[in-house]
């Protein structure tokens, strides 16, 4: 028996970070659910846990591939009742959910901690924005390369003297934030656990 066997996660984040975060609780033996936009619904419209296929050159996209092991894949528009309605069924049952929209979109969308906790109030809710949900810089796109330029990393990268080289992997985006987001879910399901 794995470690999270008998735990369920909502994946609600789509990009790197929150999918690596949900790909380690996956692998640690959680049941992870991507929750999907509906194809031309949002812009991240899914293939519903599908493989988007190949690139325009027919390479298979490896990333998608790896950060979506061990999840299954549902699909709904948020911004509908119907789909909100299907978001709160699952959240129902759920010990986990992982977001990562930008500060406040959760909020506008009938999805945000304080309303999830009214339908479940044993649920962890983790959310991965860029640069928090408040202060300077928390509406700014966050992104890897955001994250190792303003930390100075991506000065320490490449030639002495000359320009620096972007890395290969998402250093900031799984370092950062991914791994945190796992340690602080583990350490809340934890809590729950010792607590009620």
């Amino acid at each position: 028996m794995l470690a999270l066997e008998n735990i369920k996660v909502l994946d609600l984040a789509h990009l790197a970070p929150g999918s690596y975060c949900t790909m380690i609780l996956g692998d640690l033996g959680a049941e992870v659910i991507r929750c999907e936009a509906l194809p031309g619904v949002g812009g991240r419209g899914a293939g519903l846990g599908t493989s988007p296929g190949p690139d325009d050159q027919g390479r298979r996209r490896a990333a998608f591939d790896a950060l979506n092991r061990n999840k299954k894949s549902i699909g709904f528009n948020l911004r509908s009742d119907a789909g909100r309605e299907v978001f709160y069924k699952l959240a129902k049952t759920a010990d986990v959910i992982v977001e990562g929209f930008r500060p406040g979109a959760v909020k506008r969308l009938g999805i945000d901690y304080e309303t999830i906790s009214k339908v479940n109030p044993k649920i962890v809710y983790c959310s991965l924005s860029g640069f928090g949900q408040d202060g300077p810089y928390s509406q700014l796109p966050g992104h890897d390369i955001n994250y190792i330029s303003i930390a100075g990393v991506l000065g320490l990268i490449g030639p002495a003297n000359g320009a620096p080289a972007v890395p290969l992997n998402l250093v900031g985006d799984f370092a950062g934030a991914s791994l945190q987001g796992v340690i602080g879910i583990l350490a809340a399901l934890l809590a729950r656990e010792n607590t009620g």
